[in-house]
């Protein structure tokens, strides 16, 4: 049964622009469109804002050089392991008031760890922060995708999303820098805290709720599985990031994710009324557009520790100069997001997805001339440059692809799937990968390494990806 998304505060959906009808945004679209992508971004923000200011904080709270990837752990384990079952919960009970509750929380997260007094209550603060960030990812992508209707409207919105978070990631990485050599480390989460207080007033007018008229319960035994599936498999691929995949914890993190995530196919393939629908999962673009996404986004962030090391280990860039070469990235990827719903306009999200995956793979395995010569960084600004461009694209492409055709009642699993695939992308890259860059006496060598790997990985998803969706049935709508 389709929602009722019309509340009192609603405005009429925009309609679908004939085909060779210029897409134009009203004035109320694009206020919706600033709210949810600005929330889009501060998340993105989040991921890599800290990394740069972590010597200081691990100095001014007394963490230790072993305790300061829980910084990092501690956000992402939450964030990642409830993104189904809040983008699920969403569907359920309403969108917006859990996008709502989401900004507050992580708002109120943000302001915790900027005054943090000890490690404890950082740590608490970056956990709730990944809380808040759970419940605003999903809902806040299903509010866009049932907003703007699928065609030229939600080609030109996700593109504009998808622009941000990239420029999110980037832009974190060099405001990192300028903000910890210049306020200290606790202005990163005070930016956060900002970023919250600025959406939070204007998202509740803009937003309309999604209501069902029945009121279906919640899968709990999925919940649960498919909850503690993520959060051990995400603990095990952020820890051996840091320790490697040898150790006990690591090892047992990862035999326990795996068993309940098959537990949680098994309850889903019994309950009335699961989490998940298992159909949705055997769809080819469900399937297929997920694994780009994946392997997209785990791959980038692969190159981008791996040229972080190459940059500051083999030559020798500060690491402010070293930010301003990721930020020429992320200037690139902002320039080519208004041209992503063109590209999308002529070969569909289908194909989009399958050459922009082409384009990273063979973008990154230019960055194989880098040697140890002053002028190399000029060639790997442009691979990266061009990588990153393509990134977009496939981002893009890949959201579009898995919730075209999905019905409004489970857009919030679409997305939740979506945003899960996602952060597993992110948090899987570097533990796989970059173990062989840190590992290798000769750093050069482990970097081009990483980078080979890295190439060959994402042109053969490319193949593989333009196989299963060149065999898929377009969705009708």
């Amino acid at each position: 049964m389709r929602e009722d998304r019309s509340p009192r505060s609603a405005a009429p959906l925009p309609e679908a622009p004939a085909a060779g009808t210029p897409v134009r945004l009203s004035r109320r679209d694009r206020l919706i469109l600033f709210v949810l992508c600005a929330a889009q971004f501060m998340i993105a923000l989040d991921f890599s804002v800290l990394n740069v200011a972590l010597p200081e904080l691990g100095t001014d709270l007394g963490l230790g050089q072993a305790e300061l990837q829980w910084a990092v752990t501690a956000f992402a384990l939450p964030s990642g392991g409830f993104l189904l079952l809040f983008g699920r919960m969403g569907d359920l009970y309403g969108r917006r008031k859990l996008f709502l509750s989401g900004l507050a929380l992580f708002g109120a997260a943000s302001l915790l760890a900027t005054f943090a007094w000890d490690p404890a209550s950082f740590l608490a603060g970056r956990a709730l922060q990944g809380v808040g960030a759970a419940a605003i990812v999903p809902t806040g992508m299903s509010l866009l995708t049932t907003t703007f209707p699928e065609g030229p409207l939600r080609d030109r919105a996700l593109g504009i999303s998808g622009t941000l978070l990239s420029l999110g990631f980037t832009t974190g990485m060099v405001l990192g820098g300028v903000l910890t050599d210049t306020l200290g480390w606790r202005s990163t989460m005070a930016l956060l805290a900002l970023f919250a207080l600025i959406v939070l007033p204007l998202a509740p007018a803009l937003l309309s709720e999604s209501r069902r008229p029945e009121r279906p319960r919640l899968d709990v035994p999925g919940a649960v599985t498919v909850t503690g599936g993520l959060l051990a498999l995400i603990y095990a691929l952020s820890t051996a990031a840091d320790r490697g995949f040898g150790g006990s914890d690591v090892l047992a993190a990862l035999v326990l994710g795996v068993a309940l995530l098959a537990a949680f196919v098994l309850v889903e393939s019994r309950t009335a009324e699961p989490l998940v629908s298992l159909p949705m999962l055997k769809r080819r673009t469900v399937a297929w557009g997920n694994l780009g996404g994946l392997v997209t986004f785990s791959m980038m962030s692969t190159v981008v520790f791996a040229m972080t090391l190459y940059f500051q280990d083999v030559l020798e860039l500060s690491a402010f100069q070293t930010g301003l070469v990721f930020g020429f990235q992320g200037t690139a990827a902002a320039v080519s997001g208004s041209y992503v719903p063109k590209v999308l306009g002529l070969l569909g999200a289908r194909w989009t997805l399958v050459a922009s995956l082409a384009g990273q793979g063979l973008s990154v395995a230019g960055l194989l001339v880098v040697g140890t010569e002053s002028w190399s960084v000029w060639p790997a600004a442009l691979c990266l440059a061009l990588a990153c461009v393509c990134n977009l694209g496939a981002i893009v492409s890949y959201g579009l692809t898995v919730t075209s055709g999905v019905p409004d009642e489970e857009q919030g699993l679409a997305t939740g799937l979506v945003t899960s695939t996602q952060q597993v992308g992110i948090t899987v890259g570097i533990p796989l990968l970059g173990v062989v860059a840190t590992t290798t006496s000769d750093r050069l060598s482990g970097v081009h390494t990483v980078l080979a790997i890295d190439a060959a990985v994402v042109l053969a998803t490319a193949a593989l990806v333009a196989f299963g969706l060149g065999r898929a049935r377009p969705a009708k709508h």
